[in-house]
């Protein structure tokens, strides 16, 4: 079953790399309970089908960090991106897109957390197994408040111009 605005995110825990060691994090992928990062906080997440793809590295993420600033002054406290790779392999492409402290990175290697929101993507014809479909969506403590899910490999509701648009 596909999440709908309303619903509170699912359970489950996405993996992030983390370049610098901190009280609670340590150098390398750590972990992370959803619910508990989205705590009293207003997120905006973008999920796509992988790191490196041409759209996404092109467009998707380069949008949300081009318009960062506007989310914070809109309310918004961090920006999330979610693929279906591992915490190395987001760590290693959010490094070359400089999103370092500017977008989260968060991994979800086995589709586990994609799969329980209901927006994995079957791309095993492209050699890439089981994927995440393109989204954003707007979490207020753990609530989604916006959902925009693209249809058939397309690009025109997720960006971060729509999102950003539907924040008011």
């Amino acid at each position: 079953m596909t999440i709908k605005i309303g619903d509170h995110l699912p359970e489950g825990s996405l993996a992030e790399f983390i370049e610098v060691e901190s009280a609670g994090c340590s150098l390398g992928p750590n972990v992370f309970n959803v619910a508990e990062l989205t705590k009293g906080k207003t997120i905006a997440i973008f999920g796509l089908p992988g790191a490196y793809t041409p759209t996404c590295s092109a467009k998707h993420v380069p949008g949300y960090i081009q318009h960062a600033a506007e989310f914070k002054a809109k309310g918004v406290d961090e920006i999330w991106c979610i693929s279906v790779n591992d915490a190395f392999v987001m760590g290693a492409w959010g490094r070359e897109q400089k999103a370092t402290g500017i977008v989260r990175m968060m991994g979800d290697g086995s589709a586990t957390y994609t799969k329980a929101l209901g927006l994995d993507a079957d791309f095993s014809k492209h050699g890439m197994g089981t994927r995440s479909q393109r989204y954003s969506m707007l979490v207020v403590d753990g609530v989604i408040k916006q959902l925009n899910v693209e249809q058939g490999g397309k690009f025109e509701v997720s960006n971060a111009e729509t999102l950003l648009a539907q924040l008011g």
